[in-house]
């Protein structure tokens, strides 16, 4: 009898306190591309890669192969703290620093990524050439990167998807990543 009871009261304590939670409205979400802007060539074009620069193949009975990337290209790259980035219900406590600038290369086709089959492997290399800093000072300030890209893929084909990410940490210790795409034309 107590059993039963007990979980009665159990079942209706569940019933009633879940009846006093806020449903979390879609408008209560945020999003960092509500706060931080990225901007980049929505496509752009490479070329034959011809400065030497080259990655390792590595082979389990045999030397290693180095083979030269066979295309190259390059892009300008700026983000923004937009002025949202000052409002409270985001939380940022500037100086905010961008600490990480990364590029990730995709065998891609009409902008929609292809992946390699079998053990084939997509190769690729970045550098930031030029940056105009590392720190935002306040809402508005923005920060502008140069990146030189090479890469091979398996199809042989130059078309590809270049994703950016820009991740960035608040002085408060509050991390947060912006993304971005490219489209590498054929």
């Amino acid at each position: 009898m107590f059993r039963v009871f007990a979980a009665f009261v159990l079942a209706v304590n569940v019933l009633v306190l879940s009846g006093c939670q806020q449903p979390t409205s879609s408008s209560d979400a945020t999003s960092v591309d509500d706060y931080v802007d990225a901007s980049v060539p929505g496509s752009l074009n490479a070329d034959a890669s011809t400065d030497g620069r080259t990655y390792r193949v590595a082979r389990s009975n045999e030397a290693d192969l180095i083979v030269a990337y066979q295309y190259k290209t390059s892009f300008n790259a700026t983000v923004t703290m937009n002025s949202n980035s000052s409002q409270d219900k985001y939380d940022i406590e500037f100086p905010v620093t961008l600490s990480q600038a990364s590029v990730k290369v995709n065998q891609a086709s009409g902008g929609i990524i292809t992946p390699p089959t079998g053990s084939e492997a997509e190769h690729s290399e970045y550098v930031i050439s030029q940056a105009t800093g590392n720190k935002f000072g306040a809402a508005g300030s923005s920060l502008s990167m140069r990146f030189d890209v090479w890469y091979s893929m398996p199809s042989q084909q130059k078309e590809a998807l270049i994703s950016v990410a820009f991740t960035m940490v608040d002085n408060n210790g509050k991390v947060f990543t912006k993304t971005a795409t490219i489209n590498v034309a054929p």
